[in-house]
């Protein structure tokens, strides 16, 4: 009876680390006023606004990449409420067209909805980063699932913004997303063009 009641506790004082760990230690347990004061302070009516170039990497659960992208987006503002639209290019050769609604609230509360996200999405911005928590529906092709997703964005000195998503299903993480987006200079997009 003494083993079972030691490998008992055991099981127990596990369990209480693991959670500890996950609470205080890891990605998600990042919170938006950790990022009070710090700078260049992020106004994503100023920063995620006209045109914006995008490159990122996704990492399947087991850390290797299992997609690539480059994309442009084009936001715009009308007061507090913003559209993003994006279009993703794939190594894959395939594209994905979205379109981000978004409204900034007092406080620097963030919501956002899109057509293929399961409710609405929220967040904050403080500081230098913004915070976005949403679930987001997969297309078919990429197996329809529903996943939680903890989407964080951080401003860099140079306007570049560092984008680093988990995406979760029951708890697990099964991707992750790391991006730049950086603003695209008119000048550049008519030399482009031309």
């Amino acid at each position: 009876m003494n083993e079972f009641l030691f490998v008992l506790i055991g099981v127990v004082i596990t369990l209480i680390c693991v959670l500890l760990y996950v609470r205080f230690c890891t990605f998600r347990a990042q919170k938006p006023a950790e990022y009070d004061g710090l700078g260049p302070i992020m106004d994503i009516k100023d920063h995620l606004n006209g045109k914006i170039a995008c490159e990122g990497v996704i990492y399947g659960p087991l850390g290797r990449v299992s997609s690539r992208f480059v994309a442009e987006f084009e936001a715009e503002w009308t007061g507090d409420s913003g559209v993003m639209r994006e279009v993703f290019h794939y190594d894959s050769g395939s594209v994905q067209h979205r379109e981000w609604r978004l409204q900034l609230d007092e406080g620097g509360v963030v919501r956002a909805d899109a057509d293929d996200l399961v409710g609405r999405g929220s967040g904050q911005q403080r500081g230098n980063a913004l915070l976005l928590n949403y679930t987001i529906k997969l297309t078919p092709e990429a197996g329809g699932h529903a996943l939680d997703v903890t989407d964080w964005m951080y401003l860099m000195q140079n306007g570049t913004i560092i984008n680093r998503s988990q995406f979760r299903k029951f708890g697990i993480k099964v991707a992750e997303l790391v991006a730049t987006m950086r603003p695209i200079e008119v000048d550049a997009v008519r030399k482009r063009v031309a």
